[in-house]
């Protein structure tokens, strides 16, 4: 593992602070995050200041001295500021004592050693030094660096006391030890701290729910976002904070006939989804695309067990699991509601003779979000028989360029239908009526089975001629 290099600690802010601090009497320090990722080699460009005294008034120093702007943040008793490229966040270092009740803590003013025994793990309790003595020298009371080299997730104190104060370190630890893996080094959590969270999982009540989906939100970006969900499971906290996912887990045999475990198949997923976007709400429907497999399994003595309707069942539980983790209600919701009850219908596809018919309704259905489904689907390919894996594969290449076929000489996609309500009320000199959906209807249903082409002319001509039957006379 690297040393700390020059780069790291004569960034121009690191003497502009060494120098506010010896004019001030006080002693600064860069800690955290920043200092943690000097020694992975990971990008940072997130520097948090710990000074001895006030942080609010050291940053005004040090804005004055960069001439840039300073922004305040009084509540939390910190500020920061914008500098080549750096945002640099100021505290005063401070020790911290919790109620019970509450993950707010009570707040006094401390010294380096105080607000580093405040810190959730080790790893973030490093420091360097921004004294001029010994410029850029590390603090590392706890052996943070060790555990960097070790990969290895520690409290500085007891876990218990650590997590009890405040919960939301228990997914923090969970975040980190996914976030920080790589090919070359896995992060675990230590034994200890994996009992602690056990016994500490009740304290979770406390937590907003925003918080915790802002942690869920995090851990989905991940790399391997799967091992976020192993890990809160191995800690007794999954079932806690996403029961329908802790549902999903174990294989039922009747018969000597079992399923495949769900959980197991589900991560699979996520982690390919992950591995072909970014998109955070993509990563969402896969790991909710079988959701519904739960509510609607069921044992056939001869087709073994079945679990059809889950793509319907799995839709309709996600507004639901989005209201409980206080996810937003918005687009995002309809998008992966959308996804997960699309999720089947590409895969159908592929068993199935690929006809226009077919593509049609799928890109009516899907509009712009069909290169996400198409990519959800391609993810949920995971058999472990490779000769149906390349099977499948090659049938799902067909379904990709028969979609680009249709799209280009239907252009189905966010499909609108050239006769509207007002139109029909119009041209029959008629109010508001169910007639009138039912010739709308009529002409999409022939548009996307093929049987007039996907324009007016041919729409109106055929509004037209089925308006007599439902007793419909044009106005002269």
């Amino acid at each position: 593992m690297p040393t700390v290099t020059a780069q790291y600690v004569q960034k121009k802010i690191f003497r502009i602070v060494s120098e506010v601090a010896r004019e001030r009497g006080v002693r600064a320090f860069a800690i955290g995050g920043y200092v943690r990722d000097c020694f992975l080699g990971r990008p940072c460009n997130d520097i948090d200041i710990v000074v001895e005294g006030s942080g609010i008034d050291f940053a005004q120093a040090v804005g004055e001295k960069t001439g840039q702007y300073v922004s305040y943040f009084k509540n939390f008793g910190t500020a920061m500021l914008h500098f080549e490229g750096d945002e640099v966040e100021f505290v005063g270092a401070r020790k911290e004592s919790y109620r019970r009740e509450s993950r707010n803590p009570i707040v006094e003013n401390g010294t380096l050693e105080d607000d580093q025994l405040r810190r959730d793990f080790t790893i973030n309790a490093m420091a360097f030094s921004l004294q001029e003595e010994d410029f850029g020298s590390l603090v590392d009371p706890f052996g943070g660096i060790r555990d960097l080299a070790a990969g290895i997730i520690r409290t500085p104190l007891d876990p218990d006391t650590t997590y009890s104060d405040d919960p939301l370190r228990m997914l923090r630890a969970v975040r980190f030890a996914t976030k920080l893996s790589t090919p070359d080094l896995t992060f675990s959590i230590v034994p200890e701290s994996i009992e602690s969270m056990r016994r500490m999982a009740p304290r979770m009540e406390i937590l907003s729910k925003e918080r915790i989906a802002e942690e869920l939100n995090k851990m989905l970006l991940c790399q391997r976002p799967s091992m976020a969900f192993e890990l809160m499971d191995e800690a007794g906290l999954l079932e806690g904070i996403l029961p329908w996912i802790s549902a999903l887990k174990g294989v039922e045999t009747i018969d000597g006939r079992g399923h495949k475990d769900i959980f197991a198949h589900t991560l699979a997923v996520l982690d390919n989804v992950a591995a072909m976007s970014d998109n955070l709400w993509l990563r969402w429907a896969a790991l909710l695309h079988d959701v519904g497999k739960v509510v609607v399994k069921k044992y056939d003595p001869r087709l073994g067990w079945t679990f059809h309707g889950h793509d319907v069942a799995g839709s309709k539980m996600v507004p639901r699991i989005f209201g409980a983790l206080k996810l937003p209600l918005d687009d995002k919701l309809k998008y992966v509601k959308k996804l997960v009850w699309l999720h089947m219908r590409p895969i159908a596809l592929v068993d199935e003779e690929v006809t226009d018919s077919a593509v049609r309704r799928l890109l009516f259905d899907a509009g712009d979000d069909i290169d996400d489904l198409m990519t959800l689907c391609n993810a949920d390919i995971t058999s472990k028989n490779p000769v149906k894996v390349a099977r499948v594969r090659a049938n799902f290449e067909l379904v990709k360029q028969k979609l680009v076929e249709v799209e280009e000489k239907d252009a189905l996609r966010n499909f609108k239908n050239p006769i509207t309500g007002d139109y029909i009320m119009q041209v029959y000199g008629i109010e508001p009526c169910n007639t009138i959906g039912q010739l709308k209807e009529i002409v999409k249903e022939a548009i996307l089975e093929g049987e007039i082409g996907n324009n007016f002319e041919e729409a109106d001509a055929l509004m037209r001629k089925k308006a007599p039957e439902f007793g419909l006379v044009e106005v002269k």
